[in-house]
């Protein structure tokens, strides 16, 4: 049957986003496939050609990609309104999972329990795996390795509020120079329109939004030196400045949160670790932060600064993708940023997670094992999650 009225597109929107978010296990990846299988197979709501378009704007913007992909879904089904609903439903269910860890760990005080080390043990798998799988498509070749290579140095070496943020930009602008007249950068050949519910006079001003919390945040942030303002611009320059994936989050919100003193970086890993459990986006940890930095109020302002860039930029940029997508500059800067992110993860991988978590000879051993079954034997996420758990507790004793 048709859905015809705004109202019925909005609820159907929601529920079938509800239920994507309560049954979206494996990260950004095995996300798409769930909503390739949902909204291109069962529902139609657009072809195949449309999705991959989708698929490839949201990760050439900065962000969470399936989120992004969601918001957009939404927003074609029925306008604005549409991506919003779509977001909501997606996210919430593991906002409220993980804010419920919080208020746990802060009620019962159990942050030197062994499942939490062991839960900071996953992470360090987690992460490494994102390092290997991201190193392999991004960071190929001589030149990208290299810009990897020496992003990770710098970054380990020059510790910066600003560090990531410039070896982003010089990474972008060697990839513009270094590739600039490679005009095989994209291979899909397409220019298939998405029919866009929004106008582009609406669509820039999402734009210029975007841009204008990123300039005006840290002004504000310096004149009020209110909490509230701190955290919002902390969280909204994280989410628009993760490039090539979810785990990339990580570094950025821990040189924001931890040097503040709002978490240690006990809790701060541990949280990381049960976020790889739930369905739903990796950008939901920072509920799980808002949450143990102010309680639910916090879960609620960090939710919403960290995912606003997303659904700025997609509302934004779709009207116009189709205008930049094969141009062999903004692509060049793509490759540059996207082989610094893989750089600027592995010196994550390193610090905060390797120093703090591998600290002892069975903390390796169960770290081998549980990067084994992630790997190799393709176990989901949430079983590595419970077998580091329970590989915690038990280590714990040794």
């Amino acid at each position: 049957m048709k859905t015809n009225s705004r109202a019925a597109q909005l609820i159907e929107v929601l529920l079938v986003s509800t239920k994507l978010g309560l049954t979206s296990f494996g990260g950004p990846t095995a996300h798409l496939g769930y909503f390739y299988n949902e909204y291109v197979h069962k529902k139609k709501w657009l072809d195949e050609k449309s999705y991959a378009d989708l698929v490839a704007l949201c990760q050439f913007l900065p962000g969470p990609a399936s989120s992004q992909v969601g918001i957009g879904i939404g927003t074609i089904r029925a306008g604005v309104l549409g991506g919003l609903v779509a977001w909501l439903g997606f996210t919430l269910p593991s906002v409220i999972v993980l804010v419920l860890f919080a208020l746990l760990l802060q009620g019962y005080n159990v942050s030197g329990a062994g499942w939490i080390h062991g839960l900071k043990i996953v992470a360090v798998v987690i992460v490494a795996q994102a390092v290997l799988s991201m190193g392999q498509k991004l960071a190929s070749g001589r030149t990208r390795a290299t810009i990897a290579a020496l992003t990770a140095v710098i970054t380990l070496l020059w510790h910066t509020s600003y560090t990531q943020i410039v070896l982003i930009v010089l990474a972008g602008i060697a990839g513009m120079l270094i590739y600039r007249h490679n005009e095989s950068l994209d291979n899909t050949g397409r220019t298939i329109n998405l029919t866009v519910p929004v106008n582009r006079r609406f669509a820039i001003s999402c734009l210029g939004l975007f841009f204008g919390f990123l300039i005006v945040l840290p002004i504000l942030r310096q004149w009020t030196n209110s909490e509230w303002i701190t955290m919002f611009d902390s969280f909204y320059r994280a989410g628009a400045l993760v490039f090539g994936g979810g785990h990339v989050v990580l570094p950025l919100l821990q040189n924001e949160i931890v040097p503040l003193g709002w978490l240690s970086k006990e809790d701060f890993l541990a949280g990381y670790g049960v976020a790889q459990a739930v369905p739903g986006p990796l950008f939901t940890f920072a509920a799980y932060l808002g949450a143990m930095i102010t309680g639910i109020p916090g879960a609620i302002v960090a939710t919403i600064a960290i995912f606003l860039p997303a659904f700025l930029l997609v509302i934004g940029a779709l009207p116009f993708w189709y205008a930049v997508r094969n141009n062999s500059r903004v692509q060049g800067i793509l490759f540059g940023v996207n082989a610094a992110v893989v750089g600027i993860l592995m010196a994550a991988l390193y610090d905060p997670l390797w120093i703090s978590s591998i600290v002892q000879p069975v903390d390796f051993a169960l770290a081998v094992v549980l990067f084994l079954l992630l790997q190799f034997w393709k176990m989901p996420p949430w079983f590595v999650v419970a077998i580091g758990l329970i590989g915690g507790y038990f280590t714990s004793f040794m």
